[in-house]
């Protein structure tokens, strides 16, 4: 049979769970297709599912600096709880943007609120965690 490789437009059904077993994704009714080596997906992902043959299922553990990386302290910044307009929802898991000195929108998430200030952490949700995927390859799209 013929194996993904490097340059293949693939298509995988999967489901993403934490290592406690809390699934945070899925590819739903419809597989998610990308192409491999174009960093679409996640690099731990994507270098188990090259080699992979259509049809096979299996599950990874990615660890953390494969996936999202690990939680950067320095990008956990609190701030006076003044500066949020009163507009501005800040339950805890909401998520913001702010922009950085130079201008950049930058995604944060409230991570902690109380009367004086509000924490928010600039780390993606699943930085510093393994992530573990059943993975089935459904079809190569299109070979290299």
């Amino acid at each position: 049979m013929t194996q993904a490789k490097n340059g293949d437009t693939v298509r995988i059904n999967y489901n993403g769970r934490l290592v406690d077993g809390t699934q945070f994704d899925s590819s739903g009714s419809e597989p998610l297709q990308f192409t491999l080596g174009e960093g679409q997906v996640i690099a731990g992902l994507e270098t188990h599912v090259e080699g992979m043959e259509v049809g096979a299922k299996s599950t990874v553990t990615v660890p953390a600096d494969a996936a999202y990386g690990p939680h950067r302290p320095e990008a956990v910044m609190t701030i006076d709880r003044a500066k949020v307009p009163d507009n501005i929802n800040i339950d805890i898991g909401t998520r913001l943007q702010v922009r950085t000195r130079d201008g950049r929108p930058v995604p944060v998430t409230v991570v902690e609120v109380d009367d004086a200030s509000v924490k928010l952490d600039g780390n993606h949700p699943l930085a510093g965690k393994d992530l573990v995927f059943d993975v089935e390859l459904v079809e190569i799209v299109q070979a290299a």
